[in-house]
């Protein structure tokens, strides 16, 4: 049991830097392509398991491929279809232990097998998603949902 406590503190500590460093790193910046690929790369550089990082951005009535790390992607996702267009129309965080098990998921690379997309919601307004993908099934859990809420929470405060 002291092992897995002593694990979760860890990552609640490395989570709780790298927001610290996400504000460091935007203070002052007020370009939001800017900001939104310097997160991507800090997200990158932080996890592990990980092979897609980055934002999709809302056009009104889908999202667009933003700044991102890994292959490249699918450009265009209409709200509601996808991990990010549900968690887009839901306005809520969707985590899928396997995405080959989510309806409708649109797979853009082939090597992901979990995934999780966070809203970026600012006065009310849908910005965009955070996506991250994984090539591990099951990669993320409530810990990752919770410090990956709070890192967008203070993302969008640079948007």
């Amino acid at each position: 049991m002291f092992k897995v406590e002593r694990y979760q503190g860890e990552r609640q500590d490395r989570y709780e830097l790298v927001i610290k460093q996400l504000v460091a790193l935007l203070e002052g910046e007020s370009n939001q392509i800017a900001n939104l690929a310097n997160a991507a790369a800090l997200l990158n550089q932080f996890f592990d398991e990980v092979n897609w990082v980055g934002f999709y951005l809302n056009d009104g009535d889908e999202l667009v491929l933003g700044p991102f790390q890994g292959l490249p992607a699918c450009v265009r996702i209409p709200f509601g279809k996808g991990v990010c267009g549900t968690a887009a129309s839901n306005r809520a965080t969707v985590r899928v232990e396997d995405v080959h098990a989510f309806p409708g998921h649109i797979a853009c690379d082939a090597a992901s097998q979990s995934e999780i997309v966070v809203p970026i919601i600012k006065n009310g307004q849908l910005l965009g998603v955070l996506d991250i993908d994984s090539p591990r099934k099951n990669r993320f859990d409530e810990v990752d949902q919770a410090y990956l809420e709070q890192f967008v929470h203070t993302l969008s405060r640079f948007l």
